[in-house]
């Protein structure tokens, strides 16, 4: 997934037009002021279009004779885009957002744990398993318990052996991380490895409803997790 931050003046360009339009501080329909723009961002003109040509590939904004360059309608944007879900977690996870991505993720991993079950070799068993491990070692640690989760879930997508669901993994991982910085970023004795150690052993197994279940059961879980952590935000 491309990520504009850490790529000096013009990556900063993107990031801070992009947040401005995708939290609504710059209305959809809205003409941008570029030389306003230019001067406030302290950038060269050639770098703001540079920028703003990313955001026009991401359906973001267009540029017309007589009106100039504008915030196309939400319906035109490039939602299933990597960096369009992160610009939108970019102020801490949306609660709407993530809400949409858990139904994106109860549609596709059930069916991707299925055919994993199905298709899968013993090296991506192993993945798997080397997912586990990293799981297990991660307890007690947030940062790294993301990065296992995030590991696990593009070793399931990648032992469908399906390209299309592999590229999947740029619609969730952005939502799968802030969820699993919500959850984990908070002090919890849970232990998430059961739950996903299940899908693996159906996947082993071969068992196709066997490991959708168990997906099921861990994705429900998932939903559990984050409508608890709401429960004590919203008891403080």
């Amino acid at each position: 997934m491309a990520q504009y931050a850490g790529r000096g003046v013009h990556g900063q360009t993107v990031e801070v037009i992009a947040r401005r339009i995708l939290s609504g501080e710059i209305a959809e329909g809205a003409t941008l002021n570029i030389a306003a723009l230019q001067e406030e961002l302290d950038v060269s003109l050639t770098a703001l279009r540079e920028a703003l040509k990313v955001l026009t590939a991401k359906g973001i904004v267009d540029a017309r004779q007589k009106r100039g360059t504008f915030v196309r309608p939400r319906a035109d944007w490039n939602l299933l885009d990597g960096d369009v879900i992160r610009w939108q977690f970019a102020d801490g996870a949306d609660p709407r957002l993530l809400d949409k991505l858990q139904e994106v993720r109860a549609i596709i991993e059930p069916a991707a744990a299925r055919l994993a079950a199905a298709r899968s070799t013993p090296e991506d068993v192993l993945t798997l398993d080397a997912a586990l491990a990293e799981m297990t070692e991660a307890h007690g640690d947030p940062s790294a318990a993301v990065a296992a989760d995030l590991t696990f879930h593009r070793a399931l997508l990648a032992a469908t052996h399906n390209e299309l669901l592999v590229r999947m993994e740029v619609v969730m991982e952005t939502g799968l991380a802030e969820r699993d910085r919500l959850v984990h970023g908070r002090d919890s004795d849970d232990d998430p490895v059961p739950s996903h150690r299940a899908v693996v052993d159906a996947i082993r197994a071969g068992d196709e409803s066997a490991a959708e279940t168990a997906m099921r059961d861990l994705l429900a879980k998932a939903v559990r997790d984050v409508e608890k952590v709401r429960g004590q935000k919203g008891s403080q």
